[in-house]
């Protein structure tokens, strides 16, 4: 969709592909030069609504304004404004979901956008039947929204937006995953969640099926998953983690609950969904992210606390 508004939603913020404090700005059908001219001036792109209002008046070059969401940077040239609005946008904007990103980065972004008030899209995310239909146990539809591109009309309602969700992430789960499901005695609901923080830990793919061996070990030994994106995930924070924070008293927090949290911590890829199903078969128990994002793995905790010193020596 080329002439469409892109939304890349990553770890922490929504990145339009320009840089600069972009700005969506939404022009409906129908409105007037007047209503478009004091929505630019709301959104900081010109200064004076009515400066606008009299200069695309010229040459009634406000005749050629289409309706659409617009991605403009305040402090914008009047004329290249103008050129933009006169451009058009499709009557549907595309929303990039990067993989790992919260519920709560994400929304705000798609109720800014698409102007649908937030404790709305939110209440549509919590709904009973929603969370039946992906097969979620938890609050929200935390780690459902499969990380791919969405194109949602911009008069969509919350309960559109989240039942083209769920019929994204069904589409992406793989009949075999099913049986796969049964074979290791998981629901799918814990598959999602354990998924979603191997998402957590890292960006490097070759990792994954290791850190899942690691999760996988430790659940059947009964021992706590003590994985560090729970306790971000609980603190709702991706700043830096200090020893404070793995004291946290949240069942999100795997150093102080046994088992896996109630629901995911993001969204999972495809290829955390493969790993948590798919886990390579170790004896790991614990592992030791490097300084360029790998892991290494260790099979006893003597074994682990050397690596532990060995990899803090080296940075």
């Amino acid at each position: 969709m080329s002439a469409g508004a892109t939304c890349a939603l990553g770890t922490a913020a929504c990145v339009p592909s320009e840089t600069g404090p972009v700005r969506w700005v939404r022009v409906p059908p129908g409105d007037s030069i007047s209503a478009v001219a004091d929505s630019l001036a709301a959104h900081g792109i010109v200064r004076s609504a009515r400066t606008f209002e009299r200069f695309a008046r010229m040459g009634r070059r406000h005749l050629g304004i289409r309706a659409g969401v617009y991605p403009l940077r305040p402090g914008t040239p009047m004329g290249k404004v103008l050129v933009e609005l006169r451009k058009g946008r499709p009557d549907a904007i595309r929303i990039r979901v990067r993989p790992g990103v919260w519920l709560v980065e994400l929304t705000p972004v798609i109720a800014r956008v698409l102007e649908i008030p937030l404790d709305t899209l939110l209440a549509g995310s919590r709904d009973s039947a929603l969370l039946a239909s992906v097969g979620s146990t938890a609050e929200t539809v935390e780690g459902y929204v499969f990380p791919t591109d969405y194109y949602l009309p911009l008069d969509a309602t919350p309960q559109q937006i989240w039942r083209q969700v769920a019929d994204t992430f069904e589409a992406y789960w793989a009949d075999a995953w099913d049986r796969r499901l049964d074979t290791l005695g998981f629901t799918r609901h814990e598959i999602v969640t354990l998924a979603s923080i191997i998402e957590g830990e890292g960006p490097i793919e070759s990792d994954r099926s290791l850190i899942s061996s690691v999760y996988h070990n430790r659940l059947r030994r009964g021992l706590r998953l003590q994985a560090d994106p729970t306790v971000v995930y609980a603190r709702g924070s991706r700043a830096r983690l200090y020893h404070k924070h793995y004291r946290l008293d949240s069942q999100y927090n795997t150093y102080r609950v046994d088992g896996l949290p109630p629901g995911p911590i993001g969204q999972p890829s495809h290829a955390s969904l493969l790993a948590a199903l798919y886990p390579a078969e170790t004896e790991y128990l614990y592992f030791v992210a490097t300084a360029d994002g790998r892991h290494l793995f260790s099979r006893s905790y003597r074994e682990h606390l050397a690596t532990v010193r060995s990899v803090r020596a080296s940075r």
